[in-house]
């Protein structure tokens, strides 16, 4: 006859299952505390100022949103160009790589003095190395949603092929925007907590109107051919 092996396996009862391992990202991992953010910005921020980073580090990480920012503007406006990107066929890559890399790491150190200018006004008492840091840090954490805009950019361009209805300028056109409300979002959170307030609702709104200033008076210079 056959016999039956009952020696139960190391770490296990008899007849108990093996149990399957959890996926855990380390709480060490930026990864980890990205995601952290996309939940409690507050939170996250306040621990990023409690470590006192150096401008070293701010740098790092401002300049990991800046090559999102590159690549999601190189897709939408590059590879499926349309009435709402930047066509830039006769223009080099390596300018939007400097704009990305260069232009938008000074317009951010400007954003931050400008965000912590508005925040003094509403009644706010953090420094500017606290407002530049929740800036950063905003930047960084929403750097994936540009990226994730242009990936739907490129698949309704892939999709009118065969539904023209993704064509239509209302389906077409939020992508290239799709970015902006967690950017907004997220670093008014992060300012917001640097400058002490409780809520997130007065700087969001100040900052909301500053970006669609900037958002009218951009799209205004685009359209008469100054940048």
């Amino acid at each position: 006859m056959h016999a039956v092996d009952h020696i139960p396996i190391r770490g296990r009862h008899p007849g108990e299952f093996p149990r399957r391992r959890r996926f855990r990202i380390s709480r060490s991992t930026v990864t980890h505390r990205v995601l952290y953010a996309w939940f409690n910005m507050r939170a996250s921020t306040r621990a990023l100022i409690a470590e006192k980073p150096s401008e070293g580090r701010l740098l790092y990480l401002l300049l990991w949103s800046n090559l999102a920012f590159f690549l999601s503007w190189t897709l939408k406006a590059v590879v499926v160009p349309n009435e709402a990107g930047v066509s830039l066929v006769s223009v080099e890559i390596g300018v939007l790589f400097l704009a990305a890399v260069i232009g938008r790491t000074a317009a951010l150190y400007v954003f931050a003095m400008v965000a912590g200018a508005v925040a003094r006004i509403l009644g706010g008492q953090g420094t500017w190395r606290n407002t530049r840091t929740a800036v950063f840090w905003g930047a960084f954490v929403t750097a994936p949603f540009g990226v994730i805009a242009a990936v739907f950019s490129v698949l309704f361009t892939n999709l009118e092929f065969h539904y023209p209805i993704f064509g239509a300028a209302w389906i077409s056109n939020p992508p290239y925007y799709l970015g902006l409300l967690p950017f907004v979002w997220y670093i008014s959170a992060g300012v917001a907590v640097a400058q002490g307030f409780r809520k997130t609702s007065p700087i969001f709104l100040a900052m909301s109107v500053l970006s669609l200033v900037a958002l009218v008076g951009g799209m205004y210079f685009h359209a008469r051919g100054i940048i």
